[in-house]
């Protein structure tokens, strides 16, 4: 089962076990976060596609860590007017590991589940 989520701006294709890099979110370390945002889901060839978002689906991971991507160098240059400006940046991340794809399908396939076997 997979989902497609959109956070920070960008969407992101996330499965349960996966370590994902966002940008900076406001979440400490080891904090839950919850990922309500979800375009698509897909389980066992059943696709579920939202106007614009899917309802009743969240994604669930937590924090492992924040930290700074590799620096990249911008570089500005007119050429034959002297004018040169070297600059570096560095992207600061957040590494989240997906834990669990919430879905309703899942809560209506267990209660069939326990009532089967009660019965």
């Amino acid at each position: 089962m997979y989902a497609i989520i959109e956070s920070c701006g960008k969407q992101y294709k996330v499965a349960e076990g996966d370590v994902v890099f966002f940008e900076k979110l406001d979440a400490e370390e080891g904090k839950k976060v919850t990922f309500d945002n979800v375009i698509l889901t897909s389980n066992e060839g059943k696709v579920q596609i939202g106007n614009p978002y899917v309802k009743g689906v969240k994604v669930e991971g937590k924090v492992v860590s924040h930290g700074k991507a590799k620096k990249i160098i911008v570089f500005k240059m007119k050429p034959k007017k002297n004018y040169r400006r070297k600059q570096g940046h560095r992207q600061p991340y957040t590494k989240v590991e997906i834990t669990s794809i919430k879905t309703t399908t899942k809560k209506a396939e267990t209660k069939k589940d326990t009532e089967k076997v009660e019965a």
